[in-house]
C-alpha cells in the first residue's frame, strides 16, 4: 500500500498519521477482499483549506471533517473484478490500484476527538477507514447503507484494536 502523504497547515496531531493511514486503509482493503496493491493520496489540512474544497465540490459552504474522491465508480461496493484489463485503474509506473484523494481537516478529528470521548487516534483511523471505504464504493445515502457502512468501519477498527 502506497500512501501520498502531504500536510499543510500549523494544526498538528499527535500521530505518525501517515503510518496509521496506511495501516487502516490496508485493513480495509483486507476486509474487502482487495486483489490488488493498490495506492491513495492523503491531504491533511486545516478547517479553511477543506472549507474551500468543500464548497468548489460540493456547494457547502462549510468546513468538513473528510472529503473523499474516489478514482473509479463502483457498480458495487466492494466488488474489484470490474478493473480487470481497465489499465486505466493503475499506475503505469507500479501497476497499483488508483484508489483515489481523501483530504482530513486536523482541526476536526481533534474536536470531534473530544466530542465524541475518545482518543485522536480512534477519531483520525475512524475517518480514514470511512475515506477508504468510500474510495472503494461504500456510501451512506440511505439508512441501510449508512449502517452497512457504520458496522463495517467498526469491525475493521476493532481488528485492528482501535476501539472507541
Amino acid at each position: 500500500m502506497t500512501v501520498y502523504f502531504e500536510e499543510e497547515g500549523k494544526h498538528s496531531l499527535p500521530l505518525a498519521c501517515e503510518e496509521l493511514a496506511r495501516e487502516v486503509a490496508e485493513g480495509v482493503l483486507e476486509d474487502a477482499g482487495c486483489p490488488y496493491e493498490a495506492q491513495m493520496n492523503l491531504l491533511l489540512t486545516d478547517d479553511e483549506q477543506i472549507r474551500e474544497i468543500n464548497r468548489e465540490f460540493r456547494n457547502i459552504d462549510a468546513p468538513t471533517d473528510v472529503l473523499s474522491f474516489p478514482a473509479a465508480e463502483y457498480e458495487v461496493p466492494g466488488i474489484f473484478a470490474f478493473m480487470d484489463g481497465r489499465m486505466d485503474l493503475f499506475d503505469p509506473d507500479t501497476g497499483e490500484l488508483l484508489l483515489g484523494d481523501i483530504m482530513i481537516s486536523k482541526e476536526r478529528v481533534t474536536a470531534q476527538a473530544e466530542e465524541y470521548g475518545h482518543s485522536i487516534k480512534r477519531e483520525f483511523a475512524f475517518l480514514i477507514a470511512h475515506s477508504v471505504l468510500h474510495l472503494i464504493g461504500y456510501d451512506h445515502v440511505n439508512e441501510d447503507e449508512r449502517t452497512a457502512m457504520e458496522e463495517k468501519q467498526r469491525q475493521i477498527l476493532n481488528v485492528l484494536r482501535i476501539y472507541r
